[in-house]
């Protein structure tokens, strides 16, 4: 954004290196008793100093000589250092060292405070200084505050910039990329994404032929038959496309923090990146987000523009501080989804009470459809329990651990006596064992 300083409404203000000069002056008018020539000293540094500073006041260029260009992009990936750029154009015949302060904002932790750098006469130079995205959602940048000084460096001006710029921070989806120079041309069309007889009825009409001993009644069709006057044959292929539902849950289980983010951002990061190679592999994909009631939905679509769609709906959401109300989201599910699909249901069921609610409607889920339960582990409860305790707090650390390593063991376990594909891992590494989980559905043709 390109913004025109305006008027500062003092001519100056102290540098550093103003007061530095100030506290010399200071140092030989106090040691001045004891060595008379340091007071004619100190009153001719004084009066340099003045001179100095009057000659930098008057040369200092106007601020309508120097305009600033914010640079950054309108978008950033959470957790993935950023840069952020400034063009500062000088129009006067003086060489201006300059300094640049952003309004601070929610979504991003700046790492250096400022960005400074030297403009020369009548030219243009690019500020650079880093950023930490730290939050997902909508936000934007404020007023830009702008300090500039000649390169003797005794006067300063300082001005606020009004730079308004809205951006947005998206999950990092960098793991698609790297499935996608990786996976995509080779695992991808071993997993039939190329059309291939594979063994069974399969969904997808191809070709007629005629009947041959051995072929299942079943598979005869009839009207091509009564044209042809002989028995005829439908063969179809395994379907090409098929359809992916992620199902978001956005209740309190999901809002602890692992490490530097929530359970939630990781499990949105993991639905995401999972939708997108999904589509690379022309799948229909879907979503369902849901706490106390459905926050979000879209039907399975193949389309890039439902990609879109999804990240859209799923980019800025929050997880709510209620109980997840999961009858409510099986039962959206049994209502819009009637068609065989792979269910990712991202959710967090160590909690006893809610594994009762959770199971009562699994198994109901897991006849009609491929159910595939993610949720990830802390590796803080895996460290408690592989450091010897050496105090009493230790023990207790370790206990709580094990109880926790147990209920998830036994949660696992129940998931997958309902015939659920049970997804157990690290935080950090969701996203890339949600990926492979679909790769392998894909290759052993499960759905």
């Amino acid at each position: 954004m390109k913004s025109k300083l305006p008027r500062p409404r003092l001519r100056g203000w102290v540098t550093p290196r103003w007061l530095y000069g100030l506290g010399i002056v200071a140092l030989l008018l106090a040691l001045s008793p004891g060595f008379a020539p340091l007071k004619w000293l100190a009153i001719a540094a004084a009066a340099a100093h003045a001179l100095a500073r009057a000659a930098a006041v008057i040369s200092m260029p106007p601020s309508g000589r120097i305009r600033v260009t914010r640079l950054t992009d309108d978008h950033f990936a959470l957790r993935r250092p950023a840069l952020l750029r400034y063009a500062v154009e000088n129009d006067s015949s003086t060489r201006l060292r300059a300094g640049i302060i952003e309004t601070p904002v929610r979504t991003l932790q700046m790492i250096d405070d400022e960005t400074t750098g030297g403009v020369p006469a009548h030219s243009r130079a690019t500020l650079e200084r880093r950023a930490l995205p730290v939050a997902r959602g909508s936000d934007g940048f404020g007023a830009l505050y702008l300090w500039y000084e000649t390169m003797l460096g005794l006067v300063r001006r300082r001005v606020e910039i009004p730079a308004s710029q809205p951006f947005r921070v998206f999950p990092d989806l960098s793991a698609v990329k790297r499935y996608g120079a990786l996976h995509v041309r080779n695992r991808l069309i071993e997993a039939g994404l190329r059309r291939m007889h594979l063994r069974g009825t399969g969904t997808e009409f191809e070709s007629l032929r005629e009947w041959a001993d051995g072929d299942a009644f079943r598979s005869i069709d009839w009207k091509a038959t009564a044209r042809r006057g002989k028995t005829m044959v439908a063969q179809h292929e395994v379907e090409r496309s098929q359809n992916v539902v992620l199902l978001l849950d956005c209740g309190r289980l999901m809002t602890p923090r692992v490490g530097e983010q929530r359970k939630f951002d990781y499990a949105v990061t993991a639905a995401l990146s999972l939708a997108s190679v999904a589509g690379l592999a022309s799948d229909r994909v879907g979503v369902v987000a849901f706490a106390g009631e459905v926050l979000a939905a879209s039907a399975p679509r193949s389309t890039r523009s439902s990609i879109a769609r999804i990240t859209e709906l799923l980019y800025d959401l929050e997880p709510r501080f209620e109980e997840a109300n999961y009858a409510s989201a099986f039962a959206y599910l049994r209502a819009h989804v009637h068609k065989r699909s792979l269910i990712v249901f991202l959710t967090d069921v160590i909690d006893p009470l809610a594994q009762a609610a959770l199971l009562a409607e699994l198994g109901s889920l897991a006849r009609r459809h491929l159910l595939v339960c993610v949720f990830m582990n802390d590796a803080a409860v895996a460290e408690a329990l592989s450091t010897p305790p050496r105090e009493v707090v230790d023990a207790y650390r370790a206990g709580v651990a094990l109880e926790l390593l147990e209920e998830r063991r036994t949660a696992a376990a129940i998931l997958g006596r309902t015939g659920a594909i049970v997804v157990d891992v690290p935080a950090a590494k969701l996203t890339t064992a949600l990926i492979d989980e679909y790769l392998r559905v894909k290759q052993r043709g499960l759905l």
